[in-house]
């Protein structure tokens, strides 16, 4: 506890700012599933409420889906979308696995070193200790990392419910509360549409981070998330949107399928690669590029600006 309360209390605030946002998605799904709301802080400890978040290991969005339990669940992905980012579409897989692993458990504390570890290592320990179906009668055989992972929910829980009691204070984040989804088959892209509507890229970009290069395919029916104020707007004018600069906001791209269940990032077939040399910066390569910092930084999932010789990263 004390380390949310002390030590990560800008990013609880952080977090608690983001809450007022995605807390009701995750609420209205787990109600309907007639799951324990409090399930509703594991994106706390997975993600920290960032959709964009990628892990080492390949795992991705708000529920950290690997590649291969999100199409098990009906997430899919490639060159251009990544459903695992996508705040709805995964917490509603993320509730039916869930729901699935308490169909095997039957003990919510079991469920969540399940969705951490794997079933299969839960299972191991359940041996290890004899049988016992008790998170803390099987604590020594889990994995180490899971052991803190129980332990970390439980002070997530009580953190982001009793936080005004250590006088920790939401921030102040940009996200439009109320908002709703249209559905699309026709190509467009989020700078089309904050053009014709008049609205903040970087707050579509937020709302609709599974878009992974701004762009809405238009081969299947695909859903945008907007600011309510902006639905009316986007049916009327929705062809005006797909033809506005098509050439220059909308380029065509071929979409291309992942290679394997396990990879955790797909770029694009006609993506320029680029390889770091000594002295360059995400600036300078930007520059070179006509691109942006921030467009580099999310095409290749980067955190920080730090760069490495030798390291490939992908300019357009």
């Amino acid at each position: 506890i004390e380390l949310y309360t002390v030590k990560k209390r800008k990013q609880v605030e952080y977090m608690l700012g983001l809450g007022k946002y995605y807390f009701p998605i995750f609420e209205d799904v787990l109600d309907s599933e007639q799951m324990p709301i409090e399930l509703k802080y594991l994106p706390v400890i997975e993600s920290a409420l960032n959709p964009r978040a990628f892990s080492r290991a390949g795992a991705s969005g708000l529920w950290q889906f690997m590649f291969s339990t999100g199409r098990m669940y009906g997430l899919d992905g490639n060159s251009l979308v990544d459903e695992r980012r996508d705040p709805f579409k995964a917490t509603h897989a993320a509730a039916k696995y869930l729901k699935n692993l308490y169909g095997i458990y039957k003990d919510w504390s079991l469920v969540i070193a399940a969705y951490n570890c794997g079933p299969g290592n839960v299972n191991k320990a359940i041996r290890r200790s004899g049988g016992k179906r008790d998170y803390w009668a099987i604590y020594p055989f889990l994995p180490r990392e899971t052991r803190g992972y129980v332990p970390a929910f439980i002070a997530a829980t009580y953190t982001m419910t009793y936080y005004a009691e250590h006088k920790i204070c939401p921030a102040n984040i940009q996200f439009p509360l109320a908002c709703d989804t249209v559905h699309t088959t026709k190509r467009m892209s989020l700078q089309q549409i904050a053009a014709i509507l008049g609205q903040d890229v970087e707050i579509l970009r937020n709302l609709n981070p599974q878009y992974r290069r701004d762009i809405i395919p238009g081969s299947k029916d695909y859903t945008i998330c907007l600011p309510s104020s902006a639905v009316n707007g986007f049916i009327e004018h929705e062809d005006t949107i797909c033809n506005y600069k098509k050439e220059e906001l909308c380029p065509q791209r071929i979409q291309v399928e992942p290679a394997s269940y396990g990879r955790g990032y797909y770029g694009p077939s006609n993506g320029r690669v680029y390889r770091v040399r000594q002295g360059d910066t995400l600036g300078a390569i930007a520059r070179r590029n006509r691109v942006s910092v921030a467009q580099i930084k999310r095409w290749n999932n980067l955190r920080s600006d730090r760069l490495s010789i030798g390291q490939k990263l992908i300019v357009r």
